[in-house]
């Protein structure tokens, strides 16, 4: 069985190793999984059913409305795998985050609801709000936002009724009914609806980076920024809540606030991640599972990897998805299921 709890293991997070082990464990994993990363992020962009040159895409001398490969490169490719870039990055360590305050390895970023809050705001729009739009930005990540973010309200006020802590099991039910009635609410929606929106919600729901601009990404960073500056405020306290809150709590652990900080950092990540590209699966719960095959349970560790190896494999995942059945796209969620849910299968296995 694949569990987080690994007390009684060679890498328990109770064992605390040399501060100069982790720091040297910690440089390899950030030049290793950091180099992955920028090297995807390179190679993507040069790489299509249109062939161009990187030279001529960046020589100042040709001006920009007669190079071609500038425009394809700067306006067709760059936006969409800096996006996958940055939506990789925040749902694969929302999933760490879920995973150990939830001690759940089975967690997943759209596990407590946001997904659905987030596709319920955005479906509300695509259908009903024709083309608004607030200034240079799409009405479509605002409202898939303001979805994710009432979703986590809900899900906090019921998993904290009975006092100031987060009860976990409250906190998983309460996302798995709520995520149930949404897509009901999601359902019904598109069945009052013609086919056309139909037809454009559904390509939104698949997650899709074919953002066709930075707008949108500009929009999302600063959440992001934000989400990940909480996260780097967690990973001691991870450990220990993997372990459990009594463990965690025995060993001056703040329980309440580290459980609140690992909430809402995640999903805010999550949010941000959705409205920007939709919900894209697997994601939350592949990467991190690969990840501590490599680099074991440390979350010191495990969180920094996962965020960078999140964003090399969604953007590998969508350099698959524009070129595989070129000329045809296919949605990178397809693309990220097809490819998680075997991987996931086999861990099983492996792991049994």
């Amino acid at each position: 069985m694949i569990t987080l709890d690994s007390a009684e293991t060679d890498e328990s997070p109770l064992r605390r190793p040399p501060p100069s082990s982790i720091r040297g464990r910690l440089a390899a994993t950030i030049l290793g999984f950091g180099t992955l990363a920028i090297v995807t992020c390179m190679l993507a962009p040069l790489v299509g059913t249109t062939p161009i040159s990187l030279a001529r895409a960046l020589d100042p001398s040709i001006p920009f409305d007669q190079n071609v490969d500038a425009q394809i490169f700067f306006v067709a490719r760059l936006p969409r795998v800096l996006a996958g870039a940055l939506v990789g990055s925040a749902l694969a360590a929302a999933g760490v985050v879920f995973q150990a305050m939830l001690r759940n390895p089975l967690a997943t970023p759209f596990t407590l609801g946001v997904s659905a809050g987030a596709s319920l705001g955005a479906m509300l729009v695509i259908i009903f709000g024709g083309a608004l739009a607030l200034g240079p930005f799409s009405t479509v990540p605002a409202a898939s936002f303001a979805g994710a973010a009432a979703a986590t309200a809900v899900v906090y006020w019921l998993a904290t009724r009975q006092g100031h802590a987060i009860s976990t099991s409250v906190l998983l039910l309460a996302g798995v009914t709520l995520n149930s009635f949404l897509s009901a609410i999601i359902m019904f929606v598109q069945y009052l609806a013609d086919f056309a929106q139909v037809f454009r919600a559904a390509r939104w729901i698949m997650g899709d980076l074919d953002i066709g601009g930075y707008d949108t990404l500009i929009a999302s960073l600063p959440l992001v920024i934000v989400a990940f500056a909480l996260f780097a405020l967690l990973p001691s306290s991870l450990n220990l809540l993997s372990v459990g809150r009594d463990a965690a709590a025995a060993r001056g652990v703040d329980v309440p606030r580290a459980q609140r900080l690992a909430f809402f950092s995640a999903s805010l990540a999550t949010s941000a991640a959705v409205s920007l590209a939709g919900p894209i699966g697997f994601i939350g719960i592949v990467v991190p599972h690969l990840v501590r095959l490599l680099v074991g349970v440390d979350h010191r560790i495990v969180l920094p990897a996962s965020a960078l190896f999140g964003a090399a494999f969604l953007v590998a995942c969508d350099l698959l998805s524009r070129t595989v059945l070129a000329p045809v796209e296919i949605p990178v969620g397809i693309v990220t299921a097809m490819i998680g849910g075997p991987f996931f299968l086999w861990l099983l296995v492996r792991k049994s």
